[in-house]
């Protein structure tokens, strides 16, 4: 597995104290952009919060899941949580170490009481010490909260007091990218108030063992005011792939209004991911799942149609530069701006994600901004399956046969070292293959690189003069990836 490594510096450590009878809550940043370029420790939010316990173990919950891992559990995770202030609210990520849940916590105007919201994105330090006291925070004393250094730190600060340097898997940044693909074909599936929604989520089984160690699906089926659990994907079942990973939730059930189920509108009977909101007084928790507790979010192959445009990559470069930390993106809007079409946006937006620089907020059905410390130049090392159809293209391996009433008006053959491959084209332009990798998902996990290296032959195609390039061969793709011409069919 590949992995980088992160380097976080922080004033001095985050901590709970107490004042005068009020609690400070003072969360650190380090290395952050903001809307003034990069910063060491950028400020983002110093003021109350309207509900600090709700927030409290919010954010201990999205702690948790940074900290966790639901599959290989004997493996060590950790990683500090992101924040971005997108000028009226503040949102707290995080992933697991097995890359299979994504956690945000979004304190949303209600729950800011009475100061400005800056901009920008950064780590906070979320530590041990802290961890502890915010589990202890009881009672209705208010909760001054912090993000950034307060102006006597910023003033005295001679250089970082607290260094952690943090090993990053490859997979785990792909999986900010892939949720941000997945979760915008969302819609919401249910709604329970606050008893039933309790109920439900403590009836749910806390280990994998009480599942058959993970293995069976889950699914459940609304059912008036609850949720009906079911091990068959009937008609209008959400699926709950290994619900011991819902496990954080746990935290902020006395806190919650609701709870609400967001997922694909259907499925072939595979299992799917979900997302599952708890709603408490000015914010709500959202965790969501990957189809399957051992599989995580980086090889879901979502963004590989959007990365293997060279339209998507300059449409992305246009629209980068009209974002401004909205905590809503405006598809429409980026459309008149920019002078793209909706669809333009959207797959623009694909490609910013994959460097960490949109998100998508189910419950707003939007897009947000961010700016996560990541190197958006490493994009589709990131991804062997576009590095491999790439390579392909490069070597002359795809073949675009010549339409016919016997061949159908879509096939391709593609040369992978020994073998040959037929990619067809069936209704709604979804490319099918004869490789192994499609016989096992079936495009449930993205396309596979024989196709991706189809598609993006018949782009050349359509965008080179007919004069110049023959109509049963492809132009040779511009691409320095030549070293993955070797990469295994399943991938």
């Amino acid at each position: 597995m590949s992995r980088s490594i992160q380097a976080l510096a922080y004033a001095r450590p985050s901590a709970l104290t107490t004042e005068g009878g009020a609690g400070l809550l003072g969360l650190e940043t380090s290395g952050g952009l903001t809307p003034a370029g990069r910063e060491a420790h950028p400020q983002f939010f110093a003021g109350f919060l309207s509900a600090p316990q709700a927030a409290a173990r919010g954010l201990l919950a999205v702690a948790d899941v940074a900290a966790a891992r639901y599959h290989q559990r004997t493996l060590r995770a950790s990683l500090d949580p992101v924040v971005t202030a997108g000028g009226d609210r503040l949102r707290f990520e995080s992933f697991s170490g097995c890359c299979g849940v994504y956690a945000r916590l979004d304190v949303l105007p209600e729950g800011l009481d009475g100061a400005d919201t800056g901009h920008g994105t950064t780590n906070v330090d979320v530590n041990d010490p802290l961890r502890e006291a915010l589990s202890r925070l009881g009672g209705d004393d208010p909760l001054h909260l912090r993000v950034g250094p307060d102006e006597l730190a910023v003033t005295t600060l001679d250089g970082p007091l607290v260094e952690k340097k943090v090993p990053l898997p490859d997979r785990w940044l792909r999986g900010f990218a892939e949720a941000q693909v997945i979760t915008a074909a969302f819609d919401l599936r249910a709604e329970l108030p606050a008893a039933e929604a309790v109920r439900f989520l403590r009836s749910l089984p806390r280990t994998a063992t009480a599942t058959g160690g993970g293995r069976a699906a889950l699914w459940v089926v609304p059912a008036g005011r609850t949720l009906r659990p079911t091990t068959r994907p009937v008609p209008g079942a959400v699926c709950l792939p290994g619900p011991e990973r819902l496990a954080a939730l746990q935290r902020v059930l006395r806190h919650a209004t609701a709870l609400r189920v967001y997922g694909p509108a259907g499925h072939d009977g595979a299992t799917t991911a979900a997302a599952w909101e708890v709603a408490m007084p000015g914010m709500r928790l959202t965790l969501t799942l990957s189809p399957e507790p051992g599989r995580g979010f980086s090889g879901e192959g979502a963004v590989l149609e959007a990365l293997a445009t060279d339209e998507a990559a300059a449409d992305a470069d246009l629209v980068s530069v009209l974002l401004s930390w909205e905590p809503r993106i405006d598809i429409a809007d980026l459309a008149e701006q920019s002078g793209l079409t909706p669809q333009r946006v959207r797959a623009a937006l694909t490609r910013l994600g994959t460097a960490g620089r949109v998100g998508y907020d189910a419950a707003d059905a939007a897009y947000f901004h961010r700016e996560l410390p990541y190197d958006a130049h490493r994009v589709e090392a990131r991804n062997p399956r576009l590095t491999a159809a790439r390579a392909l293209l490069a070597d002359g391996a795809v073949h675009l046969n010549t339409p016919t009433a016997a061949a159908g008006p879509g096939t391709a053959t593609v040369r992978s070292g020994e073998r040959h491959y037929q990619v067809r084209e069936a209704a709604g332009g979804v490319l099918s293959c004869t490789c192994q990798w499609w016989a096992d998902y079936r495009g449930r996990r993205g396309p596979c690189k024989h196709a991706l290296a189809v598609r993006m032959a018949r782009r050349d195609r359509t965008t080179t003069p007919s004069h110049t390039t023959p109509s049963h061969t492809t132009t040779t793709a511009t691409t320095t990836a030549t070293t993955a011409a070797a990469a295994g069919d399943m991938r």
